[in-house]
């Protein structure tokens, strides 16, 4: 994996634009472990001051210096997307290979499963669970149920790929040497989908990330809790907009797509580098 992305960052400019807007997006998320004002208290500054020179990006209706309550609530929404997409990557990882690679009745049923869950509509599910489990309902529980609605599409990919590397010789090698069904999945067919699983793990980040600026700006969610959309909720609520207090809006949107625009341009890049003529095109020719 570390040759990849030595080759990306060398040959594509796509990786190159979107590692830097992911590198800003972390560094104000790390901002937040120095910051002078706790996320959940108000009126420490002054509300409704525009930008200067003592708050950057101005402060809310709620006396909130805007910047530093940005560095809380991007670093919660990164959270939560990465949480997302790595709970979905065990379940499509899981169930992918083993569909791929057993075959037979097994991948038919792991499939028949996997189409189901494609076809749910999401967002009237997310909303259902919501206001079932409204006082119980967490960002923990809430990221796991989205884990378990947004694994199937890649669960697929991964299956076709696993189908093309159980016809390889080395995996009729691998069985004739007795290792097992979970050894051959692990060591030998894992490596090989990696990019793949690097390419989809952003495009779930995205999927999960806007689910959960959408769902907080409805008030679906913990809205005491910093996040980009629980910072755009309470603009709302103040009308911002209405007030010319634009600084409040247009701040965590700038963020949020730089987030957006910069996971895309990953994904983007890997899924041209797993393309072997596109590779080599990017690379002028030359194999690897």
């Amino acid at each position: 994996m570390g040759a990849i992305l030595k080759d990306l960052l060398k040959y594509n400019i796509e990786f190159r634009v979107g590692s830097m807007l992911i590198a800003i997006v972390l560094v104000m998320s790390a901002l937040s472990f120095v910051s002078p004002y706790p996320p959940s208290d108000t009126f420490v500054v002054a509300p409704d001051a525009p930008p200067s020179a003592a708050h950057w990006f101005g402060t809310t209706s709620r006396g909130q210096d805007v910047f530093w309550q940005l560095t809380f609530a991007i670093r919660n929404t990164l959270a939560f997307g990465v949480l997302v997409a790595m709970l979905s990557r065990v379940l499509s990882l899981s169930i992918g290979l083993l569909a791929g690679y057993k075959g037979g009745w097994i991948d038919r049923i792991l499939m028949s499963v996997n189409d189901t869950f494609i076809v749910i509509p999401l967002f009237p599910i997310l909303i259902l669970f919501y206001f079932v489990l409204r006082d119980s309902m967490s960002t923990l529980l809430l990221a796991v149920i989205m884990a378990c609605l947004g694994w199937a599409y890649d669960a697929r990919l991964i299956r076709s790929v696993a189908m093309s590397l159980k016809a390889r010789e080395f995996t009729q090698v691998s069985i004739y040497s007795g290792m097992t069904t979970r050894e051959i999945l692990v060591r030998e067919h894992l490596p090989y989908v990696m990019p793949i699983v690097f390419s989809t793990t952003m495009n779930n980040m995205n999927w999960s990330i806007g689910l959960e600026v959408t769902l907080a700006v409805l008030g679906f969610m913990d809205i005491n809790s910093p996040t980009i959309g629980g910072m755009l909720y309470w603009a709302n609520q103040h009308t911002a907009v209405v007030a010319g207090i634009w600084w409040w809006i247009a701040f965590p949107i700038a963020l949020v797509v730089a987030a957006f625009v910069g996971l895309f341009l990953l994904a983007v890049s890997m899924n041209e580098y797993i393309d072997p003529r596109s590779r080599l095109a990017r690379m002028g020719g030359g194999a690897r």
